[in-house]
């Protein structure tokens, strides 16, 4: 049993412990833990609001005058944002 113990150690535990400190060795020097510099990030509202809080989301909305969006779950509120972007934009 012992055996056991210590090969799940060094095969599970010690790969995602180094795998966690490399990940957080670039979130030391600010609070963004990636930066979405790609274009299709930029261009994309897909991906834009996908990376928006559900506050962040309401505040868009509210700006884009979406009624009733307070009570909207996320999807939801993705959805009807979408649209109305999609639909402003092909004006």
């Amino acid at each position: 049993m012992e055996l056991y113990g210590l090969i799940a150690v060094l095969v599970v535990l010690i790969p995602e412990w180094l795998a966690d400190g490399t990940l957080n060795l670039g979130q030391a020097k600010g609070p963004a833990s990636l930066p979405m510099r790609s274009r299709a990030w930029r261009t994309l509202p897909e991906l834009r609001l996908a990376a928006m809080t559900l506050a962040e989301l309401r505040l868009a909305a509210a700006e884009l005058r979406v009624y009733h969006y307070g009570s909207a779950t996320r999807d939801q509120l993705t959805n009807r944002l979408l649209r109305r972007l999609r639909r402003r934009n092909a004006l």
